[in-house]
């Protein structure tokens, strides 16, 4: 963990409500699993490579 401990503490301070005792008890598997992805699974991925090239394309021949 090293560096990235006190943001890890802030982290689980501010979206998980964690005391300090709480994050202490706490296993890395268990943090990251509390923590899941930041990003709902159902999210819109965006566009893909080839739809940004030929948006880029487009665009540079204006």
């Amino acid at each position: 963990m090293g560096e990235a401990l006190p943001s890890l503490i802030a982290l689980a301070a501010r979206v998980l409500g964690w005391r300090p005792q709480e994050f202490w008890a706490a296993t890395p598997a268990e943090l990251a699993a509390a923590l899941g992805p930041m990003s709902p699974p159902t999210a819109d991925p965006g566009i893909d490579r080839q739809t940004l090239a030929q948006l880029m394309e487009r665009e540079h021949e204006r």
